[in-house]
């Protein structure tokens, strides 16, 4: 069985993503990296924790890792993440505080001390900015160990969702995820070529419900909050994108998609700051880096999200059933 890592900045699709991950009978999730993004690190992290105690896996490790982008000091959640996640990320609803506490050691040195143990039985998925395995990679520049890194961001073939180059992880620190392209580690990105091909409506939301437990009801909740969102920003879709559920879905089934293999790089300077696009410099080196998704089996993936989530969401607690603020 292949162990997995999640390096979440957990809003609403990386609590899909988790719960998908957690409904993955191909994959042990041995703990998940906390960064910012769609909100503060610190909510994202205790975002995570709480999650947890909903799907009943409280012996999964949470560790906090960067809470702003490499070249800044603070870190300011964006009005389009507020309106899109919420303020606390998860769409306002108020679920079940977690009594954990995040552990003492860092997400990089986790990162790396996980690679170095388990290598190429590693899959590592990052669906925030790309800093903490940046942060890795700047302290032990072998630390991937050949593990798998997929990460969710970027958009090669179709415009980004911040402006017409610019997609939102990606932007959150483009150094990060430069870092990241140039340094020869072999990376699937699974951008917005193919994740805004994968929609949710009512409709399964409604089939949660009808599990009846606690966890399929605040993640209905949570989830029709994300849907509503997108009908705002983008009717046209008819549904809300499901970015990091699908990054999990290829990281564990890369038949899911077909690829585009290149070296990529992030551009740093105005006015394409945080596009991503190949890397000139190494247009002929015939080492390519990056496997880029760019086709995806739609329907086949809603099967299986809806039967992996659907499973994980089948635990009850009683606990589950005080509502508190997150």
């Amino acid at each position: 069985m292949k162990k997995l890592i999640l390096d979440l900045d957990t809003g609403i699709d990386d609590c899909l993503a988790l719960a998908y991950a957690l409904g993955s009978p191909e994959v042990e999730i041995i703990g998940i990296t906390g960064t910012f993004g769609n909100v503060q690190r610190d909510t994202g992290v205790q975002n995570s924790l709480a999650l947890l105690d909903l799907f009943g896996r409280q012996d999964i490790p949470v560790f906090a890792g960067a809470s702003h982008a490499l070249q800044r000091s603070t870190f300011d959640v964006q009005e389009a993440s507020a309106l899109i996640h919420g303020r606390n990320g998860l769409g306002n609803v108020q679920i079940p505080k977690s009594n954990r506490q995040p552990e003492h050691a860092p997400a990089c040195d986790f990162l790396i001390e996980s690679a170095k143990e388990h290598g190429e039985n590693l899959t590592l998925v990052a669906t925030g900015p790309m800093t903490n395995l940046a942060q890795a990679l700047e302290k032990d520049p072998e630390f991937h160990n050949g593990c798998q890194i997929t990460i969710m961001g970027g958009a090669l073939t179709v415009p980004g969702n911040c402006n017409p180059v610019q997609e939102a992880n990606i932007s959150q620190d483009p150094e990060a995820a430069d870092i990241l392209f140039r340094s020869g580690t072999a990376i699937t990105m699974v951008g917005l070529d193919v994740t805004l091909q994968t929609l949710l409506t009512y409709k399964e939301t409604a089939a949660w419900r009808q599990i009846g437990t606690p966890a399929a009801n605040y993640v209905a909740e949570i989830t029709d909050s994300y849907i509503q969102a997108y009908g705002t920003i983008a009717p046209y879709l008819g549904g809300c994108g499901l970015h990091d559920p699908l990054a999990v879905a290829i990281a564990i089934d890369p038949s899911l998609a077909s690829f585009f293999t290149t070296n990529l790089k992030v551009d740093l300077s105005e006015p394409f700051r945080g596009r991503t696009i190949g890397d000139e410099q190494r247009l002929n080196n015939p080492h390519k880096t990056v496997k880029v998704a760019l086709t995806v089996d739609a329907e086949r993936f809603l099967k299986e999200f809806m039967h992996r989530v659907s499973t994980c969401l089948l635990y009850t607690s009683d606990a589950a059933d005080e509502r508190s603020s997150v």
